[in-house]
């Protein structure tokens, strides 16, 4: 499993450029609000997703998005969602619970897990996410973003929220 700096020595090696910030570990969206400061870009919330059929996702959405379990399980043809649990989500992307983040997917070598990004993502400036911890703050351009997802084997369903 990547850890932050093997995550940014894979971003060097594929011509990404990003720029991060440490701070305290956040958990929740209210807690990197009052920690951000100023910046610019989408901020984010992550949600691992599992069904019945052991199926996962990985859903990227704009912070203040209500997410609505159980239409996104419709949008996505996944019938009833649940939240995967901290085993699962350390075993598939090797990170802890409030550390979820689209980074993660390098660790997904067998691409089990699918990725559902909100479309709201490809406006503006860069997105910010944790570099697989909670103690830091990755900003990179969404089309980076894209690439990496595209080295890594995941392919995105693109969302309109609310779903």
């Amino acid at each position: 499993m990547y850890d932050p700096q093997q995550l940014f020595a894979k971003l060097e090696a594929l011509g990404i450029a990003q720029h991060t910030v440490e701070h305290p570990p956040v958990f929740t969206v209210e807690e990197a609000k009052a920690l951000r400061g100023n910046l610019p870009g989408h901020h984010i919330k992550n949600l691992f997703l599992r069904n019945k059929k052991e199926e996962m996702w990985l859903v990227v959405a704009l912070e203040d998005r209500a997410i609505d379990l159980k239409r996104l399980g419709e949008a996505l043809g996944a019938g009833r969602l649940s939240f995967g649990s901290p085993e699962r989500l350390r075993r598939v992307l090797g990170v802890e619970p409030g550390s979820v983040t689209p980074f993660a997917l390098v660790n997904d070598e067998t691409q089990v897990v699918r990725l559902a990004l909100d479309r709201g993502l490809t406006e503006g400036g860069p997105i910010n996410a944790h570099p697989l911890v909670n103690t830091m703050t990755t900003a990179i351009a969404s089309a980076d973003l894209l690439r990496l997802f595209a080295a890594t084997g995941h392919t995105p369903l693109w969302l309109d929220f609310p779903v």
